[in-house]
């Protein structure tokens, strides 16, 4: 059962039902989890958020798509020696307000080998990772430090809170129509259709390039809140 979670090994999940294997997109350790064909792509960037790992984990032994889990225990990783958010790498111009944000001592020369080496690997990256034509990128996250939907209503252009009082539980979605059918669910949506300031994230990217992106933040810790809101998406959500 190496390999699996705690609670993956109580259910009793077999190790079969999926693929494994370990590459790296542009300069990240990721592990993919593949189960049947499907044109979805699912992601957990950060590797602190634990729930978020789990649950999808436990989402693909039984459901077809593509899964990538990048291979940290932390919410930054490390590039040619440098430390850099994974989600903030998706543009030139996000990955290098993050490497100086993360890295004060580093000089000129060493910022600008990550920058050139991101580069020339991030559309490969992204192939792999963009959804086909008509379906969409899942990413699963988890907060831990404060954040919520409140700080993405300035740069929203609607909202849906039928849940006021979990702010730290929403959706976040890139494409209109996702969003008139997730705002008829009992949970938090916000649509963010502006690719603009650009922070490197796949948010940003997904609203410049027009494809489905779809994020969904919960407290760490709570499983069973975010496999619920998981089973309601794909449920209804083609």
């Amino acid at each position: 059962m190496q390999g699996l979670t705690r609670r993956a090994a109580i259910l009793g999940w077999l190790p079969a039902f999926f693929g494994h294997s370990d590459i790296e997109l542009a300069g990240v350790r990721v592990h993919t989890l593949r189960h049947g064909r499907s044109p979805k792509r699912y992601l957990v960037i950060h590797g602190d958020e634990t729930t978020a790992k789990a649950a999808l984990t436990a989402y693909l032994a039984t459901h077809a798509g593509i899964g990538y889990v990048v291979k940290s225990q932390t919410r930054i990783v490390e590039i040619k020696g440098l430390n850099i958010d994974p989600n903030r790498l998706w543009s030139r111009v996000g990955a290098e307000k993050s490497l100086r944000s993360l890295n004060t001592g580093a000089d000129e020369s060493q910022i600008a080998a990550v920058l050139n080496d991101l580069d020339r690997h991030r559309h490969a990256a992204l192939r792999r990772l963009t959804p086909l034509e008509g379906s969409r990128m899942f990413a699963l996250h988890n907060n831990a430090h404060g954040y919520s939907m409140i700080e993405e209503l300035p740069a929203s252009d609607k909202t849906s809170t039928p849940q006021p009082d979990m702010p730290h539980h929403f959706f976040l979605c890139t494409d209109p129509a996702d969003f008139e059918l997730l705002k008829t669910s009992p949970y938090n949506v916000v649509l963010q259709t502006q690719a603009e300031p650009d922070d490197g994230s796949l948010s940003r990217l997904a609203a410049r390039q027009k494809f489905r992106y779809i994020n969904l933040e919960c407290a760490i810790g709570d499983y069973n809140g975010q496999m619920e809101r998981i089973q309601w998406l794909e449920s209804h959500l083609p």
